[in-house]
């Protein structure tokens, strides 16, 4: 571990799966916030997925990630048109590695709950 990691991971107090859990939440976090809104066209569709899961990669423990968005959302293709992502479009997963610890988590649109939710569907030890 490095002398930065060390000094962040004495500042939770938590177990490391724990920890795990709170990054990947994060990662869900900013997946929602940062890019709901962003507009788009089915043209260009892949390249925003390819984009987000990109911008997750980067950040700390992050084994994975890959990002869905939904086909069709985008509307008529001409120079006016264009949809607005919403959270109902994204199907997302993560992947998280801590200290021999794996998380996935996932966002997907729950139609039972109609919300876009975001939850831990995995944690083991590597």
């Amino acid at each position: 571990m490095s002398d930065r990691e060390d000094a962040a991971s004495s500042r939770f107090r938590c177990s490391v799966g724990e920890r795990a859990c709170f990054e990947a939440g994060i990662k869900m976090a900013t997946i929602y916030h940062q890019f709901v809104g962003t507009p788009f066209c089915d043209r260009n569709v892949a390249d925003l997925e390819d984009t987000i899961a990109e911008c997750i990669r980067v950040q700390p423990y992050v084994l994975d990630a890959k990002v869905r968005i939904r086909r069709g959302a985008g509307g008529k293709e001409d120079q006016y048109s264009y949809t607005s992502l919403t959270g109902d479009m994204i199907d997302a997963v993560v992947t998280i590695s801590l200290d021999g610890t794996v998380v996935t988590a996932e966002m997907r649109y729950d139609e039972e709950l109609q919300y876009p939710l975001m939850y831990i569907s995995d944690v083991k030890k590597a």
